[in-house]
């Protein structure tokens, strides 16, 4: 089972990057990460192997990763969430030059 901290980052990255998806990755990733159906499940209701399952899933994580590390507007969006947190002006504006400099 996958940590929650790192299961939420996961489907952070679905939300932010579906669009580029083909509709076969986000109909298995919505059933295993929002409907919480088992790879066996998924398999079953799709006609298809639990294994083949798997790999599109494992495919797809690995994608959204990917344009992650090379667009990096999740992490900008935590960054920012973080700027909403503080109080005091001047970190407020060196965690936005941060942002802006990447």
């Amino acid at each position: 089972m996958i940590e929650l901290d790192k299961r939420e980052e996961i489907i952070k990255l679905f939300d932010t990057y579906s669009s580029l998806l083909t509709d076969k990755q986000k109909m298995y990733f919505e059933a295993y990460y929002y409907d919480d159906f088992s790879l066996s499940e998924i398999a079953q209701n799709y006609g298809v192997s639990r294994n083949a399952v798997f790999d599109q899933i494992k495919k797809t994580v690995s994608i959204l990763n990917k344009y992650e590390n090379n667009i990096h507007q999740v992490k900008h969006l935590f960054m920012l969430e973080e700027c909403l947190k503080l109080d005091n002006i001047d970190q407020i504006k060196e965690l936005i030059s941060k942002i802006i400099e990447e």
